[in-house]
């Protein structure tokens, strides 16, 4: 643990402050798809299927490959069943595809792609908080298993994935800042937010709220540095999943 980070009061989970749920990575986890992942972290499932199809958007010809994310939670993914979205993606769930999309899209060289579109589908199997955070880290490795066939198959040379993409979320709880929120935490949190970062260090998406009491720039401090731990431990987790595939 980083001594300059608080160790907090024990949380309900027993965890410390800077610990992340329990984490499993299952690639191949779809049969059919060209890459596929089902991430969990602690009761939180997601499975995540990458679709590799010729051509690109309109708007995108001449100017190189395209990914794109989707999100939909299954009926029972919480205690009560949710309805499904049947005339598109509205509200929340088009917040969530939009950032999906541009987390992987920073660590993809789309030149590199040709004109082939990208599309990975992040399904909730089950929701306990977190599930934005773990469909962009189980999505990343849908896109590499994807693109890596692509290279196996002879149809690109090396793969356009340019580094591992990460995200995880943090909060203030209790007046504590506190490393990957269950629903537990997350519901009572004063502070959430989610945090997106590439293998290099660099942020792509920062989303934070006062859900409570408002915060100071110290407590943004401590969240980052916090988050900071838990990606660096997800992208470590990415890498030995990525071994064991290969």
């Amino acid at each position: 643990m980083n001594a300059n980070l608080p160790s907090g009061r024990p949380r309900p989970s027993g965890r410390r402050s800077d610990e992340l749920r329990p984490v499993t990575l299952e690639l191949g986890a779809a049969p059919f798809a060209e890459g596929s992942c089902i991430i969990s972290t602690g009761a939180t499932r997601v499975l995540c299927t990458a679709t590799v199809e010729d051509g690109v958007p309109p708007w995108r010809e001449g100017r190189g490959g395209w990914v794109t994310g989707e999100y939909a939670m299954i009926p029972r993914a919480t205690p009560e069943r949710t309805r499904r979205e049947r005339t598109g993606a509205r509200g929340r769930t088009q917040e969530i595809q939009r950032l999906i999309g541009r987390s992987l899209r920073a660590a993809t060289d789309l030149a590199g792609l040709g004109e082939r579109t990208v599309t990975i589908d992040c399904d909730v199997l089950s929701a306990d908080g977190g599930t934005r955070t773990a469909s962009i880290t189980g999505a990343c490795l849908a896109l590499w298993e994807a693109l890596d066939g692509l290279v196996q198959a002879g149809d690109l040379e090396s793969s356009p994935l340019e580094q591992l993409v990460a995200a995880t979320s943090v909060g203030i709880v209790g007046g504590d800042p506190c490393l990957d929120l269950d629903y537990a935490e997350d519901s009572t949190a004063d502070v959430d937010l989610n945090v997106v970062s590439l293998e290099d260090g660099r942020m792509v998406e920062v989303q934070g709220t006062a859900e409570g009491a408002p915060f100071r720039r110290e407590g943004l401090a401590e969240m980052l540095d916090l988050a900071e731990v838990g990606i660096s431990e997800l992208l470590r987790l990415q890498r030995t999943a990525m071994r064991r595939a290969g």
